[in-house]
């Protein structure tokens, strides 16, 4: 998401070279920053190879521990697959539990020894979808996060996660959850685009048809321009590492809402930043196909 300090942790990872990846870390002390980092980290093939090495060179810090246990959270999700849980195999089941065991061990370690690290603490809220922990646990490692950095972008987006209904809540329960953190949020915090999201999980759930006439409903996408002018459209809404993200999801609701004015001005901002999702819920194996689609119909090919 042309994020340099990201951009540099990923390449450093993808040759293997840990001291340059710790060198790179280290100066991040933006809780969102760094969990930004940690989440592109994430996507770096082979980490789990030879991480180990690390480990085993700086035993007494966290940051290989935290690379590992992030790490492993995204490698768990890939040994499971995209499918529904019917489609699943309990093969891919039993690797994924694997896998985020090693997640949890590793970040669990991480707070024990820096309990004010957010960003391990941000990868639990994940790691509680994927390991079914209850309610009352899930919510435990998430107002552990905000308690220590209130807005912190990446914890209240998995909290969403968590709260849906493909997961353990409910539609109710997920717009609730929005429309609470889009009203409370400052908007330099762009967390009210979590309204968005919750649009967008509710259209994923509707049969092909009724799914665009949802979003073009007056009162969707009132909601959507309403959240739009408290995070992506507000003044205090910077650059920050991830900006993309929210951008993304207003565009694609706005062009399939068939709002194309309110579409082309998120596309403008964009540019060429086309971020997977929610692009590839159109087109799982090349999500800029639909982005460059809707950007020509939104625009008139100028954007």
């Amino acid at each position: 998401m042309g994020d340099p300090t990201a951009q540099a942790l990923c390449e450093a990872l993808r040759r293997q070279d840990w001291r340059t990846a710790r060198d790179v870390l280290i100066p991040v002390t933006d809780p969102d920053h760094h969990a930004f980092c940690l989440w592109a980290a994430c996507r770096v093939q082979g980490v789990q190879d030879w991480i180990g090495e690390w480990v085993d060179a700086e035993p007494q810090s966290t940051l290989p521990l935290l690379v590992r246990g992030a790490h492993a959270v995204d490698w768990a999700w890939e040994a499971r697959g995209d499918a529904w849980a019917s489609r699943t195999s309990h093969e891919q089941f039993r690797e994924f539990h694997r896998r985020l065991t090693l997640a949890e061990d590793c970040l669990k370690e991480v707070v024990a020894r820096d309990p004010d690290d957010t960003t391990a603490r941000s990868f639990l809220v994940t790691a509680a979808r994927g390991l079914q922990v209850d309610r009352e646990e899930a919510e435990r490692r998430f107002y552990e996060v905000v308690a220590r950095h209130p807005w912190h972008r990446l914890a209240h987006v998995q909290m969403l996660q968590y709260r849906c209904a493909k997961w353990f809540g409910s539609h109710e329960e997920m717009f609730g959850f929005a429309r609470t953190v889009a009203a409370e949020a400052p908007p330099g915090t762009g967390l009210a685009h979590l309204v968005s999201m919750a649009h967008l999980e509710l259209w994923l759930k509707l049969p092909e048809g009724e799914d665009d006439q949802y979003l073009q409903q007056s009162e969707v996408l009132e909601e959507l321009h309403s959240a739009a002018d408290r995070s992506v459209r507000h003044p205090a809404h910077g650059r920050y590492p991830g900006w993309p993200a929210p951008h993304n999801n207003f565009a694609m609701c706005f062009a399939l809402g068939g709002d194309h004015a309110a579409a082309a001005e998120q596309f403008r901002r964009i540019g060429d930043m086309v971020t997977q999702l929610p692009w590839a819920y159109l087109d799982g194996d090349d999500p800029g196909t639909p982005f460059a689609q809707w950007r020509e119909k939104a625009t008139g090919g100028w954007g």
